[in-house]
């Protein structure tokens, strides 16, 4: 794919014509990789046309590094009565620490990890500086509380912010169980007094996210972070703290696909592709030269298997039945 290689390579896209050009700035897009690829190509010979869009890629970019900073330390205010520790997860992590992973990256909802003995305690202390309910079914309610990672996701009134409120990094009923107590114990404090997760840690989050948890909808946007994050960390004790959360065959698989498409470091046993990646090669690059999504089929089968992995099938069946019921349709 011409994205994938204008990231590992930035210096290859100069020699782009203007359909080469569109192309790859109509699939970074779509892929949320266009402030990243902005980033990326910044300072050599690009077209004037496309150089204008990736300067405000750039710029949208920093609006949202700013955007997701300030959300982090709302959430700080809003927790330090408490004394609930704030962890952040993915985006705003990775620029609160000034990580690689967060140059040009696109940034949505606000993610943070607390214990889950604390939860009513982040819920209340989120509740009363703003944020409200984004979900007010009461079926999904019920639903988030009792068997998903994380509440019903809300929306400051003001800011029109979302958080995310996670206890764990998987729903409750997914097949693996990460350790969230050790990411928790062994989160690392940043100078302002938030927390992020040890650079591991991180690594197995990304890794949980991108394939032990949904359809790989946004994978090659998160697969580039575990690049970053490996390129910038390293990989030492990696294949023993996945192995602990239960993550051993995720963390593998991403670190084969990020040497693949990327030509990330990896240790030697995870260079190797196996039959088994192929698939998700596909998934990952299947985009046409618009932008769309290109393989129909893959992507369902991928869907499938991302509502599988999230609970046992009887259960899958009864949820999806329900809310077929109440009219909710995928897109």
């Amino acid at each position: 794919m011409r994205l994938v290689t204008a990231l590992r390579q930035p210096e290859r896209a100069t020699a782009l014509d203007a359909a080469g050009w569109n192309s790859l700035i109509a699939v970074a897009r779509a892929e949320q990789l266009i402030g990243t690829l902005a980033w990326q190509v910044e300072g050599l010979d690009v077209p004037p046309a496309a150089a204008r869009i990736l300067a405000d890629a750039r710029a949208s970019a920093e609006q949202g590094r700013t955007a997701a900073l300030w959300e982090a330390e709302m959430a700080q205010r809003a927790l330090a009565p408490t004394g609930v520790p704030l962890v952040l997860l993915k985006g705003t992590a990775f620029v609160a620490a000034g990580l690689a992973a967060g140059q040009g990256r696109h940034i949505g909802d606000l993610d943070i990890l607390v214990p889950r003995d604390r939860m009513d305690e982040a819920e209340a202390a989120i509740l009363g500086a703003g944020w409200e309910w984004v979900k007010p079914d009461p079926y999904d309610d019920a639903y988030y509380r009792q068997w998903m990672h994380e509440l019903p996701p809300l929306i400051h009134r003001e800011r029109d912010r979302m958080i995310d409120v996670h206890h764990t990094v998987l729903p409750l009923t997914a097949r693996i169980t990460p350790d969230a107590a050790a990411m928790l114990a062994d989160s690392v404090a940043l100078e302002n007094g938030m927390r992020v997760l040890s650079p591991n840690d991180m690594l197995c989050h990304a890794a949980a996210h991108l394939f032990a948890d949904g359809d790989l909808a946004g994978g090659l946007r998160n697969l580039w972070d575990i690049h970053c994050l490996m390129g910038e960390y390293g990989s030492e004790g990696l294949a023993e703290r996945a192995a602990h959360h239960g993550l051993g065959t995720a963390m593998a698989r991403a670190g084969r696909l990020t040497h693949h498409l990327f030509g990330t470091d990896v240790p030697d046993a995870w260079r190797a592709l196996t039959a088994l990646d192929r698939p998700y090669i596909r998934r990952l690059l299947s985009r046409d030269a618009w932008g769309r999504r290109s393989r129909k089929l893959t992507e369902l089968g991928f869907y499938m298997r991302g509502h599988l992995l999230r609970m046992p099938p009887a259960m899958l069946a009864r949820h999806l039945w329900t809310k077929f019921r109440k009219g909710y349709r995928p897109v």
